[in-house]
């Protein structure tokens, strides 16, 4: 709870009295992003589930509406041309989905979105060069771009992901499957490296007789030049005085696959991501729609409004996700029909407000509310039973 004092006539809330006792250590990325880079660029399931995230939450447009009573640190900005920053033309040089994608990656590699915005447009910052100075008296003393540029907080839009060690800092939703993603990417270079030496797990020379280190090098030596598979060399090798080859193991080539561990490693990375796994699978399946549905409502939707609560505090204006255009969040035409048809007819709704829902232009005439002819009651009260009272009836 904050306490008050009484300064001139009115009240001021105080600063934190717990603020000077922080870790006040500055704060830079915690994440192994360099790990996560090389895993979305080599890993197709980290690829392909990292872009699902991005370009679904970058379709997603923002509802400008009324302005909320906050201290918001951007004064005298008019709603259209929020709006117009937010849907349209961030900037000069980008596009809204350029910017927005640009903005959500690093929020799943890094756990941190940075913008800066200069008065005018808005510009992405990238998250793992940036640098936050913590205050022992508010929250952020400023922030700091690659070691050399200096911005307050006022010029800073910072959106963070959850995390239990820092108050500053998100935590990358990759971090729980590091461990899987290198253990997949060893599972492929381990595949690289057998078939790249021809598919030979590895042999044994045996000799009968005591051989000298400077002989044993020699025999090596000519085994590594004369046999070359990954040259595609199939040179025959003869072998004298004895000496005989054994297999190291009995690997086949079925074990070396490594499909049924892989595929339960994607799983678990796509369970990492938000992901559904269901959703990376062919087939027709019936519960197809359900787990889109629930994808959106776990996954994408909470990434646009924590986007959107921080840009609420920068500008001002309460913003909203527009899911209109989203089908695995639209009912099927058929009970969307059915349920707004039920409002209008109950006089629940108007008939444009009933278009307005389902994206129609409104229609003049049409802003009246209905009242319901109950046949088996008053029109007026259906709660009265019997047939309404017509005139000339006593």
């Amino acid at each position: 709870m904050a306490w008050y004092n009484n300064i001139f006539g009115g009240k001021e809330e105080k600063l934190n009295p717990a603020q000077p006792y922080f870790d006040h250590k500055i704060e830079s990325s915690r994440e192994p992003t360099f790990s996560f880079e090389r895993a979305y660029e080599d890993l197709e399931i980290v690829n392909r589930g990292v872009n699902m995230i991005i370009d679904d939450t970058a379709e997603i447009n923002v509802k400008v509406g009324t302005q909320l009573p906050i201290q918001s640190t951007i004064k005298g900005i008019k709603r259209s041309r929020v709006s117009l920053l937010l849907n349209k033309e961030p900037n000069l040089f980008q596009d809204i989905s350029s910017f927005r994608r640009n903005l959500i990656i690093d929020y799943l590699i890094d756990g941190n979105i940075f913008i800066y915005y200069d008065g005018v447009h808005l510009y992405h910052l990238p998250a793992s060069k940036m640098k936050i100075h913590a205050s022992e008296s508010t929250y952020i003393e400023k922030f700091t771009y690659n070691e050399q540029v200096d911005y307050s907080p006022r010029e800073i839009i910072h959106v963070k992901e959850n995390s239990f060690y820092s108050i500053y800092r998100g935590v990358s939703r990759l971090k729980p499957a590091l461990r899987t993603m290198v253990l997949m990417k060893r599972m492929r270079e381990f595949q690289d490296n057998f078939f790249k030496n021809g598919a030979v797990p590895g042999l044994i020379l045996k000799s009968p007789n005591t051989l000298s280190e400077k002989i044993k090098e020699r025999m090596i030596q000519s085994w590594q030049q004369r046999y070359r598979p990954d040259a595609g060399g199939r040179r025959p090798l003869v072998l004298d005085g004895g000496i005989e080859v054994d297999p190291i193991s009995n690997i086949n080539f079925k074990e070396l696959d490594f499909q049924s561990a892989i595929t339960e490693n994607e799983k678990i990375i796509l369970k990492a991501l938000g992901i559904p796994p269901i959703m990376m699978d062919s087939g027709n399946n019936a519960n197809l729609r359900p787990n889109m549905r629930m994808y959106y409502l776990e996954t994408i939707l909470p990434i646009v409004r924590k986007i959107n609560f921080a840009l609420e505090k920068h500008f001002g204006f309460e913003l909203t996700e527009d899911a209109t255009d989203i089908p695995a969040l639209q009912p099927e035409l058929r009970d969307q029909a059915q349920y707004y048809s039920a409002l209008v007819n109950t006089g629940i709704i108007t008939p444009n407000e009933a278009r307005e829902a389902i994206n129609f232009e409104p229609m003049e005439g049409f802003d009246e509310l209905r009242v319901p002819a109950n046949i088996t009651g008053s029109a007026v009260n259906p709660d009265e039973g019997g047939r309404p009272t017509e005139e000339g009836e006593d």
